[in-house]
Formats: structure tokens, sequence, C-alpha cells
């Protein structure tokens, strides 16, 4: 599995926590829930870097 798969995995995982996290409006004051924010930022950011950079190389998909 490639860096970008692993990051657009746990930016998946970690949005979902989130969303289960904060269905009660208290939620959002909680600090755990915006360190999950900022980690699921960096991973979508981690995965669309890896992907551009696969794609500007001229790598397929399959390659990966």
């Amino acid at each position: 599995m490639g860096d970008g798969s692993r990051s657009g995995l746990m930016a998946r995982l970690t949005l979902s926590a989130v969303a289960d996290a904060t269905q009660d409006s208290s939620g959002w004051s909680q600090p755990e829930v915006h360190r999950a924010l900022l980690v699921s930022g960096l991973s979508v950011l981690t995965s669309a870097t890896w992907l551009l950079r696969r794609d500007l190389n001229g790598e397929s998909a399959e390659a990966a």
C-alpha cells in the first residue's frame, strides 16, 4: 500500500471518529476533537501531495 493510500485511509478513519465524537454539540469543546481535525487535515494534505507527485512523475496507479 502506498503512502497516499495509507494517508487517505487515516484521514477517513479520523473524520469518522470526529463525526462520532461530535454528534453532541458539547464534543466540539474537547481538545481531542481539534487535534483529530488537524491530524486528518495533515493526512489529506500528505495523500494529495503523494498523488500529485505520482501523477507528475508519470506513474500509473497500478504501479503504486
